[in-house]
């Protein structure tokens, strides 16, 4: 019966969309946010600097966490204060990558850490996010 009346739900639905001159079939609505690393004045990456530490395991579940944030998905970020998000990583030494975001469509990694050093990183990155508004304001 179930099967039934959701058969003939996605009947109507197709109807509907004929009527209307839908196309048929599934919509799907992708979210592109360009992830970029911050570069200092003298060209480094706080963020690839701790990245590239990471052993092949951890730099996967790293990885992974980026492509969700690049699909929209912020749903294990929280703000830090002063425009600096964390994204917390549950596993291993609940690791964390720490951004700020450009608008709606650009996110700029400013570093990495785990739970340990978490407040230590918490600053840098306030203070890594302060520099590149001050030199994007002067561009």
């Amino acid at each position: 019966m179930v099967c039934r009346k959701n058969t003939l739900t996605h009947i109507k639905n197709i109807q509907l969309k004929k009527k209307l001159d839908l196309p048929i079939g599934n919509v799907y609505v992708t979210f592109v946010i360009r992830v970029e690393e911050y570069l200092c004045v003298d060209e480094t990456s706080p963020f690839s600097n701790w990245f590239e530490g990471l052993d092949t395991q951890a730099a996967l579940k790293v990885n992974t966490y980026l492509t969700r944030i690049g699909n929209g998905n912020f749903s294990t970020v929280k703000g830090v204060g002063n425009g600096v998000f964390e994204c917390r990583i549950d596993w291993g030494a609940g690791y964390r990558v720490y951004f700020g975001k450009d608008g709606e469509k650009l996110v700029i990694l400013l570093g990495g850490g785990s739970k340990k050093r978490q407040q230590k990183d918490i600053d840098a990155a306030k203070v890594y996010w302060k520099e590149y508004k001050k030199r994007k304001k002067a561009k």
